[in-house]
């Protein structure tokens, strides 16, 4: 292989190829592993020949010529060599001839491509051992129609679990009677922004904000989630999707405001310009995804999961940076497993190893994602791992799903084809009979994915605090966070040490008082932890909120009470009992305890999970009955 630079290719005049031949050293192994990715690159338009076979044709080009570098043949008798033939045969493949363009006019590029030829030709064998170490036994071109059916089918799952879980919340969250009714809040809105307020708060909840348009929000998109997964209009269901779970999340203020939330939003988006353009299962074949779409994916778990990590460092919290976070975490997190019991007794040795795990999955495992095939799969393998262990320990809704779901997509479809019958392969996912995207799809999505790109990587350097930024990514950023196209995201960067709950109770005379009796968190301390992901008890997660600041900076917690007092039937669908079911109390108040989880001694003689220590008042004690004196504790 040799290292000719760009110039005026040498023509031939006698046995010309019909239609464009590569010719190869066939008894080079690190050749033919390239010739097979080329092959699935450029398909039928191009003809791959070892040259050993096909020389004798070419008496013109010098029989070193053939042994030293590959030789391209095109049927109007130009001949190119080394590093100028392989980029004019990938323009042969649609999306490829920018590395051409880039050869033959950007200044420096032919010199290093050709020095870079000839140092790769140099070391052929060795390189190959390293392509085979890094890639595996599958160097063509990966497919992704398989990758691309399981991640929308899990991601129409998560979907449904999101809707199906705020159906059987959502009026006593922000229904008319519930805890920030949507018509107060658009109301206020209205009154303060007026028309801007309709692009700063996006909502189909403009058009209705009465409980049956609330309930045919969630239950719609419980449906539609249910098309996505038997794969029927899955782009235009995407679209649905997303403007539904974007309207909730809009009205949904303080109940709404998750990552996880944030996180389906965004991959929500993606997913339509990544699925494919059509009404009906295709049997068999396929468009195949947009690899611009995959990457921005890709991106995002990226920015998920290294952001996580570079939170946790940059707010300066001593116990992530003397790997002690984990000695408190199982037992303050929002709401535990009962395997976070049995977790949270480890010795100290064992949490400061795993706090260091996290922290090094998150920080550094991330870069993986842009790694050669085989060390990507180990970082999605790691990052699966993960997923799994803080779901074995906590109650995050459909966080770890998505995740999980995310993660699939750093696996091409010859691994995944590994556990799936063939013939499901075949019929249901098309994956041997895929056909390219369509140059004018690709037209149409490319400048929605520069905008996305940019949008992202302003992201990550405000998390930076990077001072410099162009003041037109800036603006693009506010006037897309209405929309939570891109989100910022760091789970935990400051680890709570202790858990103060808050207990609400309520009485007819000042003197007994009796608890209201959450359906998951903490309050019977004889109550193990409980499963209940990836649903989300969406009022028991604020309530953890809430405790770690005073009622006055939750607008909401007061309006909890004030129900509790009317008796709402929607608010007490949300506790696990109603201890008046006859008549609502005259007072409510609410007490703040520190919860600690037990230990062997404690748990097994008196059957308590957690331990309490009173510490005040945390809401006083109120009445709707005016003239009547509300009672101390």
């Amino acid at each position: 292989m040799s290292c000719a630079l760009a110039g005026l290719p040498m023509i031939i005049k006698s046995n010309l190829p019909e239609k464009p031949l590569l010719a190869y050293d066939g008894d080079c192994s690190f050749c033919r592993l390239w010739v097979e990715r080329w092959k699935s690159t450029t398909g039928d338009r191009v003809r791959y020949e070892p040259f050993q076979q096909v020389a004798s044709q070419f008496p013109e080009i010098p029989h070193e010529d053939f042994s030293r570098s590959v030789q391209l043949i095109l049927p109007n008798g130009e001949v190119f060599t080394a590093a100028h033939a392989v980029f004019r045969t990938l323009t042969f493949a649609r999306g490829h001839g920018w590395m051409l363009w880039l050869y033959l006019h950007a200044p420096g590029v032919a010199l290093l491509s050709e020095w870079a030829y000839g140092f790769v030709a140099r070391r052929r064998n060795p390189l190959y051992k390293l392509t085979r170490l890094l890639w595996g036994d599958h160097f063509e071109r990966p497919s992704f129609v398989l990758t691309r059916g399981i991640y929308l089918r899990l991601l129409g799952v998560v979907y449904l679990f999101a809707f199906l879980s705020l159906y059987t919340q959502i009026t006593g969250l922000i229904g008319s009677d519930g805890l920030a009714p949507v018509g107060n809040f658009l109301q206020l809105i209205r009154a303060n922004l007026g028309a801007e307020g309709y692009w700063r708060f996006p909502t189909l909840c403009w058009l209705s904000s009465s409980d049956a348009f609330l309930h045919f929000l969630t239950l719609g998109g419980a449906l539609l989630a249910v098309l996505v997964i038997l794969d029927v209009a899955t782009l235009p269901v995407l679209i649905l999707l997303w403007a539904f779970y974007l309207s909730i999340s809009t009205v949904g203020q303080d109940f709404l405001s998750f990552q996880w939330d944030a996180l389906l939003l965004e991959a929500g988006f993606l997913a339509i310009f990544f699925a494919p353009a059509r009404l009906w299962p295709r049997l068999p074949g396929d468009t195949a995804p947009s690899r611009l779409f995959l990457w921005l994916n890709r991106l995002l778990l990226f920015r998920l999961m290294f952001s996580s990590g570079a939170v946790k460092l940059l707010s300066g919290d001593a116990t992530w940076r003397n790997f002690t976070a984990l000695e408190y975490h199982y037992e303050t997190q929002p709401l535990p497993t009962p395997v976070a019991w049995y977790m949270h007794l480890l010795p100290a040795w064992f949490q400061m190893t795993s706090t260091a795990f996290t922290l090094f999955v998150e920080l550094f495992i991330p870069f993986l994602i842009f790694a050669p095939r085989r060390l990507r799969f180990l970082g999605g393998g790691l990052l699966i791992l993960l997923q799994l262990l803080i779901a074995l320990t906590g109650n995050y809704a459909f966080f770890n799903l998505l995740t999980f779901a995310l993660c699939l997509l750093l696996f091409d479809d010859a691994f995944l084809s590994r556990w799936l019958p063939h013939r499901l392969l075949r019929r249901r996912f098309g994956v041997e009979t895929a056909r390219p995207e369509s140059r004018l799809r690709r037209w149409m999505t490319a400048p929605v994915a520069a905008f996305v790109l940019v949008a992202a990587l302003t992201q990550m350097a405000l998390m930076f605090r990077v001072d410099w930024l162009p003041a037109p990514a800036l603006e693009l950023q506010q006037t897309i966070e209405p929309f939570r196209i891109v989100n910022s995201y760091g789970l935990f960067a400051v680890m709570t040490t202790s858990r103060p709950e808050i207990i609400i109770e309520g009485s007819n005379d000042g003197v007994e008082w009796r608890d209201y009796e959450f359906k998951y968190k903490p309050g019977d301390l004889k109550r193990a932890p409980r499963w209940v992901e990836p649903f989300q008890p969406r009022l028991d997660w604020q309530m953890w909120f809430a405790a770690l600041g005073s009622y006055r900076g939750e607008p909401w917690f007061a309006s909890l009470m004030f129900r509790l007092l009317q008796g709402s039937p929607e608010v007490l669908a949300l506790f696990a009992s109603n201890p008046f079911p006859n008549a609502p109390p005259r007072y409510v108040r609410a007490l703040v305890y520190d919860y600690y989880l037990t230990d062997w001694a404690e748990r097994h003689p008196q059957g308590k999970w957690w331990r309490r220590e009173l510490q005040g008042m945390y809401f006083p004690v109120a009445t709707l009955e005016r003239k009547r004196s509300a009672p101390g504790i």
